[in-house]
């Protein structure tokens, strides 16, 4: 599996996501996760699914020192009465000492983002985070982070697909250090169907999410897959034995539309940079 290196954290490049999955189809996909190769799992407090995750991975026998963790704290959870507490709840239910990432996970529009940050500083002071970051922040509130952060922050994992034009995001981040982490990168469903894609595959023996997959990162961002049918885990990791030409690079990059985003719930995504 190949890595990202950003301020000391060593992120694998494709990580494995649990968003939307049932306690059960985590228990039944993880030990096929491992067998495939994937060392970076990614969940949230959210998701509701942290304690199956924690199950899953010890039940297989993962090895702690080989994981790469990440979660994510949920947005009613930003006060000082909850903010630590919930961390503490989460690694219970991962079965874990610390996280490896921790995520802010929506910017909302309740709490200001210098609390957010002061919160997301003191749960990696006192341990329970190796690294910390956020998520669905616009490029103005990331560089607020990062000038209010004592600690680096690595990533702001953000929706990132062919169909949403993230570039602008992505040369910001960039410039302040950070690397972007891909979610929703088959656009609920969208990438599989997708003829251009599929003829794209069909040219290098891959299959139209592998060629998503494969632009994410050859892009330099960290990738989530996701599948909950052990069958199909096999397919996700393996984008490494080849690479996409410059001109089918640019071909997919073309794909971008103005209605592309898809998740923009109220109340929590910020006013957009596009």
């Amino acid at each position: 599996m190949q890595t990202i290196s950003v301020h000391g954290a060593v992120i694998p490049t494709l990580g494995f996501g649990v968003f939307r999955m049932s306690d059960a189809e985590v228990e039944r996909v993880v030990p096929a996760a491992l067998e495939a190769g994937f060392r970076h799992f990614d969940t949230a407090q959210i998701y509701q699914n942290e304690a199956a995750l924690g199950r899953a991975l010890q039940a297989a026998g993962a090895r702690r020192e080989e994981l790469f963790l990440t979660t994510k704290v949920w947005v009613d959870n930003y006060s000082r009465a909850r903010f630590a507490a919930s961390v503490d709840e989460s690694l219970d239910r991962l079965k874990v000492d610390q996280v490896d990432l921790l995520l802010l996970h929506w910017p909302g529009d309740k709490v200001a983002i210098a609390d957010q940050v002061e919160m997301l500083n003191a749960v990696q002071a006192a341990g329970k985070t190796r690294f910390i970051g956020v998520s669905n922040q616009n490029i103005a509130q990331m560089k607020e982070t990062v000038a209010l952060s004592q600690a680096p922050i690595v990533t702001n994992q953000v929706e990132l697909h062919p169909y949403l034009d993230q570039r602008a995001l992505a040369a910001a981040a960039k410039s302040m250090g950070l690397v972007v982490s891909a979610y929703y990168g088959m656009a609920d469903g969208a990438v599989p169907r997708d003829p251009l894609l599929q003829r794209i595959g069909a040219k290098y023996g891959k299959s139209a999410a592998q060629v998503a997959l494969r632009w994410l990162v050859q892009q330099g961002f960290v990738a989530l897959s996701k599948t909950a049918r052990p069958e199909r885990v096999a397919e996700n990791v393996a984008i490494f034995d080849f690479v996409l030409s410059e001109d089918d690079m640019a071909v997919i990059g073309a794909l971008a539309r103005p209605d592309g985003r898809l998740v923009n719930p109220p109340g929590l995504a910020p006013a957009w940079d596009a």
